[in-house]
C-alpha cells in the first residue's frame, strides 16, 4: 500500500487527515479515491492502515482500520556530515534515512565549498527534511531523523548532545578499524553503545584544527580502510557498518 506522512502534531488516530503536498500526491498523482486503503505514519513510530473516506482538493479524510507502533532502533545514531557541493547532500540524507540514522547534522567545515547562511540554510534544511520524509515513505521507516540546521563544527560541539560512542572518520595515522573500536567499547561496558556519533569530513578531510577539536571532545578516530573514499561513500560506508554492528 502507498504510504503517507502526517506530522506528529496533527496525528489523531480517531481523525486522520492528509493535507498539503500529501493530498496532492494522493489525489492528483496516484489518483486514489474513496474506498482505497493507504498507510500513514507520524515519523515518531506510529503507523496506521486507513481507508479513504473523502478525497478533496485540500485534504483527504481517512477512517482508521488498524494502528501499530514501531520501536526505536537499539542505537541512536547521529551522522554529522560536512556538506558536499552540488546535490550530493540530498543523496546522503536519503540513504541515511534508509540506514536508520536518528539525527543528521550538516556541518559547515572550513573546506566546505558553499557556506550556507540565513535564508539559504533554512531553504536547504526544509529541502533535506522533505527528502527525509520521502525516503521514509519509500523504505517503510516510521521514525524520521531530526535534521539540524547547518552548523560549524565548533558550534556543533558547543551544543551537541553527548553520544556514548563519538567517532570521526580519519585519514590520519593511528585511526583504527570500526571493529576494534566497537570491540573495545563492548569490552569496557559489557554492551554495545546506546548512542553513537560519526563525523564525516568534506573532500580533502577536516582541517587539522577541526580534527583536533573533535578529538578533544572525545571522538575516536576510525579508519574506513586503505582506499580513500569520496565523502558520500564514506558516509554510507560508516552508517552501513554501524547499522550492521549496532542494530
Amino acid at each position: 500500500m502507498h504510504r503517507f506522512y502526517i506530522p506528529p502534531e496533527n496525528w489523531n488516530p480517531d481523525n486522520l487527515v492528509l493535507s498539503g503536498t500529501e493530498t496532492h500526491h494522493c489525489t492528483e498523482v496516484l489518483r486514489l479515491g474513496p474506498g482505497k486503503r493507504i498507510v500513514v505514519f507520524d515519523g515518531r513510530g506510529a503507523e496506521a492502515t486507513a481507508e479513504i473516506v473523502h478525497a478533496g482538493k485540500r485534504e483527504v479524510t481517512l477512517r482508521t482500520v488498524l494502528t501499530g507502533r514501531s520501536p526505536k532502533l537499539p542505537c541512536h545514531l547521529t551522522l554529522a556530515q560536512a556538506v558536499p557541493k552540488g546535490k550530493t547532500m540530498d543523496l546522503i540524507v536519503q540513504k541515511a534515512v534508509e540506514l536508520g540514522a536518528a539525527a543528521i547534522v550538516p556541518l559547515l567545515s572550513e573546506r566546505v565549498v558553499r557556506q550556507l547562511e540565513g535564508s539559504d540554510a533554512e531553504k536547504k534544511s526544509d529541502k533535506w527534511q522533505t527528502i527525509a520524509i520521502e525516503a521514509a515513505k519509500q523504505c517503510g521507516q516510521n521514525w524520521l531523523p531530526q535534521i539540524a540546521p547547518p552548523v560549524t563544527p565548533r558550534d556543533f560541539f558547543t551544543s551537541a548532545p553527548s553520544a556514548e560512542l563519538p567517532l570521526i572518520a580519519s585519514l590520519q595515522p593511528g585511526a583504527r578499524p570500526f571493529r576494534e573500536v566497537l570491540r573495545d567499547f563492548r569490552d569496557e561496558h559489557g554492551r554495545p553503545p546506546a548512542s553513537a556519533l560519526i563525523l564525516i569530513g568534506p573532500e580533502g578531510d577536516f582541517t587539522p584544527a577541526e580534527t583536533g577539536l573533535a578529538l578533544a571532545q572525545g571522538c575516536r578516530p576510525v579508519s574506513l580502510g586503505p582506499i580513500v573514499l569520496r565523502t558520500e561513500t564514506a558516509a554510507l560506508y560508516s552508517l552501513s557498518v554501524l547499522a550492521y554492528e549496532l542494530f
